[in-house]
């Protein structure tokens, strides 16, 4: 075991002992099943020593499951919040299917991956002396939380017995920043070519914002001609953003490429807004440095792979430019090199390796843009290489936005990952099957599993694949 690792292994098991001696201190813990039958529901409120704040919800007709939810992603900033469901619906249908919800806000908010990870743990283990041994115990997340849960997954596995993760950044945090850089690269590549503007290594939140209101104006500006948009919608293919992605955006026709890249053009402006510059700033500060890289890097090759390639040659098309010559100046502009520290820290605490233990489903909508769905390509590729590929299903909802998902489709998708935990098998992963366990467990809402293959993820890096940090 590396120094590393003992450090945060021994800091787990003190902030746990921490946790149980508070607790244990007030009550002693009943078991399980004297909470079967004829216990009231529990609601409990916490703080771990970490400082981090818990939430715990027991039913009283408790089934004996508990559901560890770990949630999105919080700017720093922000006060910390307890949280054990996706959303308030949801919630209100696992509790009256008798699941225990707990989960609990992180030591700290922002890229808060290694003080997430025990903080969970430390809140189930409260859950434990206060309540009994669970006889089953999952882990769920959404979103940033879907990283988190599938960081559970990964290296603690003997603490649950099953996994959920939720539009989750599966991808991995390096991945995840490599594939966040590629669009603003472009972006000031193509229209700000004598821009001075910094797209990494900043070096206070101030930088960061004043970077982000500078290309804000710049694309803001160039969607206001038909070339400024052919240029916009390639970055956002490099991306994969798609060209229908918030529920409240009318659908476009298939061939509507002008309505696909206004929709693109909002998602866009979203993430320079937060994503590429102050959320990155934030991830920087934890890692030492930039953790980004595009050196080497074929534009032509990703843009060819994109989910919307498509649109991009019909708006170049349409304003009369060679996108060609753009990818040519694409692929010779000065490129931005990672601080090998800075990549080092995001692998070993944000990376995967793609080694299940215990069965994981994930669900994704297909219009995702701020976690575009292509990040399921990226962590089947690095299962299959682990050899975990068995242990892993995949599904997808057919609606625009990030974890739009319906009670009825979160409780489906549940259901079939118990039934695997029963089984041993995976049994009713197809869409008309999940579409019916979701129907069944919440016929108010709708259901609305697909067929559906993603496109390659654009630049993947796990720790399966040592090739991908050249």
């Amino acid at each position: 075991m590396t120094p590393t690792r003992t450090r945060a292994r021994t800091s787990l098991t003190r902030r746990t002992a921490l946790a149980l001696a508070v607790l244990l201190a007030a009550s002693a813990a009943p078991t399980a099943s004297a909470y079967a039958a004829g216990t009231p529901a529990e609601h409990i409120e916490g703080t771990l020593p970490s400082g981090a704040k818990y939430l715990m919800d027991k039913p009283a007709n408790w089934n004996g499951t508990v559901l560890l939810f770990s949630h999105g992603y919080r700017p720093a900033g922000l006060p910390l919040a307890g949280q054990n469901a996706s959303d308030d619906a949801t919630k209100a249908l696992l509790l009256d299917q008798g699941y225990a919800l707990v989960g609990s806000s992180y030591a700290t908010n922002g890229w808060a991956v290694t003080d997430a990870v025990p903080d969970q743990l430390a809140t189930l283990d409260v859950f434990t002396a206060r309540f009994g041994e669970a006889r089953r115990t999952i882990a769920w997340g959404q979103s940033y939380g879907g990283l988190v849960t599938t960081a559970i997954a990964e290296r603690h596995p003997g603490r649950i017995d099953g996994s959920l993760a939720m539009c989750g950044l599966v991808h991995g945090g390096v991945a995840n920043w490599n594939n966040t850089l590629d669009p603003v690269f472009a972006l000031k590549t193509l229209l700000a070519p004598g821009s001075s503007v910094q797209l990494t290594g900043f070096a206070d939140q101030a930088s960061a914002t004043a970077a982000a209101g500078t290309m804000g104006k710049t694309v803001t500006d160039a969607q206001a001609t038909p070339e400024g948009r052919a240029r916009i919608a390639l970055a956002a293919a490099l991306h994969n953003i798609p060209g229908w992605n918030d529920p409240s955006q009318p659908e476009p026709a298939p061939d509507d490429w002008n309505a696909q890249q206004a929709n693109q053009y909002q998602a866009l402006q979203g993430m320079l807004g937060r994503p590429a510059f102050s959320w990155r700033q934030e991830a920087e500060s934890r890692a030492g440095g930039n953790m980004s890289w595009n050196t080497g890097v074929d534009y032509t090759k990703m843009l060819s792979r994109s989910s919307v390639y498509k649109e991009v040659t019909e708006l170049y098309k349409e304003a009369g430019l060679s996108l060609k010559k753009d990818l040519g100046a694409l692929n010779r502009a000065p490129r931005i090199s990672a601080d090998p520290a800075a990549v080092d820290w995001m692998s070993r605490t944000s990376s995967f390796t793609g080694k299940l233990r215990k069965p994981q489903l994930t669900i994704h909508t297909t219009g995702d843009a701020l976690v575009p769905v292509q990040v399921q390509s990226a962590y089947r590729r690095a299962a299959t290489a682990a050899g975990s590929a068995p242990l892993l299903r995949q599904a997808y909802v057919d609606n625009p936005g990030h974890c739009s998902f319906s009670p009825a489709e979160q409780s489906g998708a549940l259901h079939t990952l118990e039934k695997r935990l029963d089984k041993g098998r995976w049994q009713g992963t197809d869409p008309a099957s999940l579409n019916a366990t979701s129907a069944a467990a919440d016929p108010t809402t709708p259901a609305r599993y697909i067929p559906y293959r993603p496109a390659p993820y654009p630049r993947p890096y796990d720790l399966a694949h040592p090739g991908d940090g050249r």
